[in-house]
């Protein structure tokens, strides 16, 4: 690499990108102190490491050509997948998740985990990339995007299976919009986004009733019968089935609309019968429990409440820097780690919070520009992935501190504390910058 390519890096995307981290690593520190000023947690010295190591990361990344990894992705993916398997049977526990390997008695370092699902989406976007790039001038969309789905749903249905339902859910939007970028018709792609809406409704609603409603309606408690579920997807099957047969022979449209919905409808059944299977009970609260946190005040209802009285307590300006009183006081939990923004909001307040919100919003734009502006559409594939990964980790982990959104467990990449997370973050910057200086090549 010459001198005057260090001139092209992405500095708008690269400072943004520091600038949160130091953020996170101050905020982290500011979750550690108390009410007397006593600093009781050193996640904050864990975090710099962290940060340094992501940083380095980065930079090597950004020198490298990019290009090269075309080649090896498909091998990355795999390790990582066997890694998610690995996890998933032999994992620490922690939260009710099994999604960490610990590493420190390996390596003698002490109590040192990685967690590999946070690394999947870097090799499941790098994987996703090298298949849309090299299936670009397919003719039959429907195998090219039901392969590009696979890719996608092999990692998240591990993870599903750890349970760790908030990092699972970051590759749909992966899904959604690096197939949509890679020119697969709407139609494919709008299938999977009513999918997982229809989904994830029909799995909520018997517990909406239940807490929410205060009630028993047999309409909504039936979505959990195992007979009617399986009737259901027979009889969409069914007429599906028969659907596709009629639009073979006649070409009519209306028969391909059909069968259109009766799968969607078939699948989402399917896909609700699982999800009430594999998800805990706990985490089924968190997703219903946002629509009103008082019916569990003291449950998980508490994060929310606690964190949106952190929130509105900082007014516009903040109460200060380690002035905070709901995390020095230990009312808001995880606050380091899915609660860091409402520590950052209660002590820089909302001219602080909109700060932080224009960072991310530069990091996306300077992606989707990166997208736009790049010659080699593999490049541009990763760009769009990436887009997506932090543009939905920010969108739910600020909607779910500010209670619009459903706690979900994902962290604010850049600022929550965790290494996996912020150094699997940082390679992600550093593939943007490598595209970045190379963004002319042929």
């Amino acid at each position: 690499m010459r001198i005057k390519d260090y001139l092209e890096i992405d500095f708008p995307l690269f400072f943004a990108s520091l600038i949160l981290t130091v953020f996170g690593i101050l905020f982290i520190y500011s979750s550690g102190v108390t009410s007397t000023g006593a600093v009781v947690s050193s996640e904050y010295t864990k975090q710099i490491i962290w940060a340094v190591g992501g940083l380095v990361t980065a930079l090597i990344i950004t020198l490298l050509n990019y290009k090269r990894v075309y080649d090896f992705s498909l091998y990355i993916y795999i390790i990582i997948l066997l890694l998610l398997i690995y996890t998933c049977v032999f994992g620490r526990m922690v939260s009710g998740s099994r999604s960490w390997i610990g590493m420190g008695r390996w390596l003698g370092i002490g109590n040192f985990s990685i967690q590999p699902s946070e690394f999947a989406k870097i090799s499941t976007i790098l994987f996703l990339a090298r298949y849309l790039d090299s299936t670009k001038h397919s003719r039959n969309e429907l195998i090219r995007f039901a392969l590009a789905s696979i890719i996608v749903l092999a990692p998240m249905f591990v993870i599903m299976l750890q349970p760790d339902l908030g990092t699972a859910l970051v590759f749909i939007p992966i899904l959604l919009v690096m197939t949509y970028i890679g020119g697969i018709e709407m139609r494919y792609v709008s299938f999977l986004g009513g999918l997982v809406a229809l989904t994830s409704i029909l799995t909520l609603l018997p517990l909406w009733q239940e807490i929410i409603l205060r009630g028993d309606y047999p309409v909504f408690m039936i979505l959990m019968n195992y007979r009617f579920i399986l009737v259901s997807v027979v009889v969409f099957g069914l007429i599906g089935a028969t659907s596709y047969i009629g639009y073979t022979r006649y070409r009519k449209k209306y028969f391909y609309w059909i069968c259109y919905f009766a799968a969607m409808l078939g699948l989402s059944f399917a896909g609700s019968y699982f999800s009430h299977k594999v998800l805990k009970e706990y985490q089924m609260m968190r997703l219903i429990v946002f629509l009103d946190p008082n019916v569990d005040p003291r449950g998980s209802g508490w994060h929310i409440i606690q964190s949106m009285t952190a929130i509105g307590s900082g007014g516009l300006v903040g109460k200060g820097f380690l002035q905070g009183t709901q995390s020095h006081y230990r009312f808001l939990p995880t606050q380091s780690t899915d609660f860091i923004f409402s520590i950052y909001t209660e002590e820089w307040g909302f001219f602080g919070g909109i700060f932080v919100m224009a960072l991310f919003l530069l990091i996306c734009l300077r992606l989707i520009r990166l997208m736009k502006i790049t010659s080699d559409t593999f490049g541009a594939y990763i760009a769009a992935g990436l887009s997506a990964m932090y543009a939905f980790h920010f969108l739910i982990n600020t909607g779910m501190a500010m209670g619009i959104m459903p706690i979900t467990g994902i962290p604010l990449l850049f600022m929550s504390y965790g290494g996996s997370a912020l150094v699997s973050a940082m390679i992600g910057i550093g593939l943007a910058m490598s595209i970045h200086i190379r963004r002319f090549d042929r």
